[in-house]
């Protein structure tokens, strides 16, 4: 039953008022679910439409590769990512619940803690390395101190995670507008040659030409496919608003095709960068490339870049917050109200600007950039796949939702042996196999991967074991008992209904 506050903020949301989301970890009625599917792939698309994504094609130069081969491996790893974001994104409308909630099935009402802490590592990290990037370059080109940055970032993404889901994606819409042509013409002026590659500096030794190398390209694809896969704990929270007849087919194309154009794009426009102007710095770039132009548009650009990117900065501390509630509800019981998503945003916030200012400070903001997002996709990994295989091929989309709420006496039990097991089973078969280098310098290389040329598999290696696990361990499952208690649901509270299947 909808609170007198949820109902209010509804109705204020639906005349377009200044008000906020009234809900926060809880099931989202039929009758609320106003969105539309035509605006998911632009939703996904603006995401990966941001000067980060960018960074993520200086990896394959700085590996070996060439512009073009670091578009090819980018791409086929954008790709190959959002494949899973991208299926995760149809339990959005089918559940109307957040993805961590419906995580409880496969890892218990506690059990899910252990998920919950991988993928809060991911949101808060993908802010804290975002607020590390803009520090280092709004330092570099315009003198700003680390605190006025973070202060002038996080301020309204904080007031826009603080509005909610409508609000979200009508920021992301105007940031679609304004980032749209500022890297149109970046592309523009990368593909017509109107930019010089950067002399190398004095007393510099020119390096080896960049080509191809198996070792760079896996690199280049992994860190293509951990950066849309990071995304999949994201996609259901923006697409539980849809209606729960959305077609899933119809639903998957639009999140694949906007996520993976849009991040396919910016690499590829990253990857130039780092050849030919040996960019470590992607604002700096960015400038030197309006600069070109006309010497004041490097600071249009640079300004545009992040006041298109602060929607970005909003969602992760939407999400981080969702986990976060979701993490403390599953040990004491949370009255899911407007109040309680207001103080763990800001709880959430003040932990990503803490951090970031100590990475900041210690020197190390861009070198952690690789080692972090190799070792997010070790911790997605199993999870994505225990998820999707519960989805897909155990329970086929058949979920108790109000037992999610229920702690204590629910179908999913606290602690869920299977999920937890086949998520360990598959992290402790990727350790062999881990590679993780900080540029050309070795951090940590397993056995196996090294017999193999210190090529990273283990993220293969996680997917194929962590799913072929959970569906063994599930055999024993008693599907019959959960189908009678879902039955029951639906016969007497019909508005929780799932359906059959996807």
């Amino acid at each position: 039953m909808k609170s007198n506050a949820q109902h209010s903020a509804s109705q204020a949301a639906a005349k377009g008022n200044l008000d906020i989301e009234g809900r926060s970890i809880d099931f989202v009625p039929e009758h609320e679910r106003t969105d539309k599917l035509s605006t998911q792939g632009p939703f996904w698309f603006v995401g990966n439409f941001t000067f980060f994504t960018m960074t993520i094609g200086f990896v394959g130069p700085s590996v070996g590769l060439s512009s073009l081969w670091t578009t090819i491996a980018g791409t086929l790893g954008i790709m190959f990512g959002t494949l899973f974001m991208a299926f995760h994104g149809s339990q959005g409308p089918h559940l109307g619940l957040p993805q961590m909630i419906q995580s409880r099935a496969q890892f218990g009402y506690r059990g899910v803690v252990l998920v919950l802490l991988a993928t809060l590592f991911v949101f808060a990290g993908f802010n804290i390395v975002n607020l590390v990037l803009m520090m280092q370059g709004l330092n570099t080109l315009f003198q700003w101190g680390p605190l006025q940055v973070g202060l002038a970032v996080t301020v309204p993404a904080t007031i826009l995670a603080i509005l909610g889901h409508d609000w979200m994606h009508k920021t992301f819409k105007w940031s679609l507008f304004l980032s749209l042509p500022l890297y149109g013409i970046v592309t523009l002026a990368v593909l017509l040659g109107w930019i010089q590659d950067a002399p190398l500096a004095a007393n510099v030794p020119a390096a080896a030409p960049l080509g191809f190398t198996w070792i760079g390209f896996i690199a280049q694809f992994a860190a293509g496919a951990s950066y849309n896969i990071a995304y999949a704990p994201y996609v259901s929270d923006y697409s539980r608003y849809l209606p729960k007849n959305t077609p899933s087919g119809k639903l998957i194309a639009a999140v694949f095709l906007g996520a993976s154009l849009s991040g396919a794009w910016m690499i590829a426009v990253g990857g130039w960068l780092g050849e030919h102007l040996h960019a470590t710095d992607v604002l700096v770039a960015l400038n030197s490339v309006g600069a070109s132009f006309a010497p004041q548009l490097g600071s249009v650009v640079v300004a545009v870049t992040i006041l298109a990117f602060l929607p970005v900065i909003a969602m992760n501390i939407y999400s981080a917050k969702l986990t976060a509630i979701t993490g403390v509800d599953s040990f004491r019981k949370v009255n899911p109200t407007a109040t309680v998503r207001i103080w763990a945003i800001l709880f959430v916030v003040c932990l990503q600007l803490g951090v970031a200012m100590s990475i900041y400070t210690s020197g190390s903001g861009l070198s952690v950039l690789n080692i972090y997002l190799v070792v997010m996709l070790y911790f997605l990994v199993p999870w994505t796949a225990v998820n999707l295989t519960d989805y897909f091929f155990v329970r086929r989309g058949r979920y108790a939702i109000p037992h999610f709420f229920l702690p204590h006496d629910n179908l999913y039990g606290h602690w869920g042996r299977r999920g937890l097991l086949a998520y360990l089973i598959g992290f402790l078969a990727m350790i062999p196999f881990f590679t993780i280098f900080n540029g050309p310098q070795e951090v940590f290389v397993g056995p196996l991967a090294r017999m193999i040329g210190s090529v990273d598999l283990a993220w293969l290696v996680g997917l194929i074991v962590s799913g072929i696990a959970y569906y063994l361990l599930c055999l024993s499952l008693d599907l019959d008992k959960e189908e009678a208690v879902i039955r029951h649901i639906e016969q007497h509270s019909p508005q929780y209904t799932t359906g059959e299947g996807w």
